[in-house]
C-alpha cells in the first residue's frame, strides 16, 4: 500500500523550533513527527511513501537516507515554491499512477486498479484506525474519505446525513455547494487560490447537457469565481436553487487524513497553487462520492504550536498513542 505524507509547510506555528528545521523534523519526546508519521503508516501495511518538501529540505532528504529509509521505499517530491495541499499531491500523482499501466495488462485482478492510498499530514498525531477507515471507503465505492470528528474548529466542513460532502463553514457562515440540494457558494466568503479552484460546479444534468452540445461553456475553463457565479455570466442561471432540507448539515472538523481512490488525480483540473478542500466541493458537487469517516472515539492532536507538542510528550508518557 502506498501513502503520501504532506511535510513541505513552513511551520510558522512552530517557531523558533522550524527557524532552523523543517516541522517534520521537531521532536516529541525523541522522535520526530516524520517518524511518527512513517510509524503509523507502516503498522496499517503501508511499504511505499512519497514526501513532499520545501523548507529545509536537504535536511529531510538527509534524514530518511541516515534513517535507511525506515525500511520503506521513500520518495521525495520537492517544491520549489509551496503547492498547498491539493497542488502538491497532483505533483507527486505520478508515484500513485506509476504501475498504472502494468495493472491495466491484468485486467482479471481489477481490485488493483484503484488501490486507495493514504494522504496524511505530517503534523497531526492520532490512533485512528486506518484499517478500518479502508475498509469504509471500499464498501462506499467513495473516491475520497476524509477523517472527521466532531469538535471546535473554525473553518468545520459541511456533511449530508449521508455524510457526503456537501459545503463548509466560514466565519459562522454555512457555504454550500452547487448541486441539485444546495446553493452555490458565494464568491464574496473565498480566499484568492479557492476562488481559482471553485470557478465553476457543474452538475450531473449539466455534464450531460455539455456533452449533448459541443457549444456549451465548458464549466473548467479559466474563468474567474466571481464571473463564474455573478449575475451577470451565463452560467449563473443554470446554478440550480437550493431545495428546502430536512435536516441542516452536519458540521465536522477534519482531521487532516485522507483515503484517497487514484481515480481522482486526473480529476484535479486545477494547476500551481491549490488547496485540496475546494477540489473535495468542487467534485462532490458533481456527484461524486466525498465521504466523512467518524472518527470520533480517537485520539487526535494537531501538532502546529509548541504547547501542542508539549501536551503531545505528555499524552506519548502516558501511553495514549505510540
Amino acid at each position: 500500500m502506498k501513502a503520501m505524507v504532506l511535510a513541505a509547510g513552513l511551520g510558522t506555528r512552530l517557531r523558533p523550533l522550524t527557524d532552523a528545521r523543517p516541522k517534520a523534523l521537531v521532536e516529541i519526546a525523541g522522535r520526530t513527527l516524520l517518524e511518527i508519521t512513517l510509524s503509523r503508516l507502516r503498522t496499517f501495511g503501508v511499504t511505499e511513501v512519497i514526501v513532499n518538501v520545501h523548507h529545509f529540505a536537504d535536511q529531510v532528504i538527509d534524514y530518511l537516507k541516515s534513517h535507511k529509509n525506515f525500511g520503506m521505499r521513500i520518495e521525495v517530491s520537492r517544491e520549489e515554491v509551496l503547492l498547498d495541499t491539493g497542488g502538491g499531491l497532483k505533483k507527486a500523482a505520478w508515484f500513485f499512477l506509476e504501475d498504472a499501466a502494468h495493472r491495466d495488462s491484468h485486467r482479471g485482478d481489477s481490485a488493483q486498479l484503484d488501490e486507495p492510498f493514504i494522504l496524511h499530514n505530517v503534523d497531526v498525531i492520532s490512533t485512528i484506525d486506518f484499517a478500518r477507515m479502508l475498509q469504509f471507503h471500499a464498501e462506499n465505492h467513495a473516491l475520497a474519505t476524509l477523517a472527521v470528528q466532531s469538535r471546535q474548529t473554525s473553518r468545520p466542513l459541511l456533511f449530508d446525513d449521508n455524510l457526503q460532502l456537501c459545503g463548509r463553514r466560514i466565519d459562522n457562515q454555512d457555504i454550500l455547494i452547487s448541486s441539485p440540494n444546495h446553493t452555490a457558494i458565494p464568491p464574496a466568503t473565498l480566499s484568492g487560490s479557492e476562488a481559482r479552484n471553485l470557478s465553476a460546479f457543474p452538475s450531473r444534468d449539466e455534464r450531460t447537457a455539455s456533452k449533448r452540445a459541443e457549444t456549451t461553456n465548458n464549466c473548467h475553463s479559466e474563468r474567474s469565481e466571481e464571473s463564474a457565479f455573478s449575475s451577470d455570466s451565463p452560467l449563473a442561471p443554470r446554478l440550480p436553487r437550493a431545495k428546502s432540507r430536512g435536516h441542516s448539515p452536519l458540521p465536522l472538523a477534519f482531521s487532516g487524513i485522507h483515503i484517497i481512490s487514484p481515480r481522482l488525480l486526473p480529476m484535479l483540473t486545477e494547476e500551481g497553487v491549490f488547496s485540496i478542500i475546494p477540489s473535495y466541493l468542487r467534485l462532490s458537487a458533481q456527484g461524486e462520492k466525498i465521504l466523512a469517516f467518524r472518527a470520533d472515539q480517537y485520539y487526535w492532536r494537531d501538532l502546529g504550536r509548541p504547547s501542542d507538542l508539549a501536551q503531545a510528550a505528555t499524552d506519548l508518557q502516558q501511553k495514549v498513542f505510540s
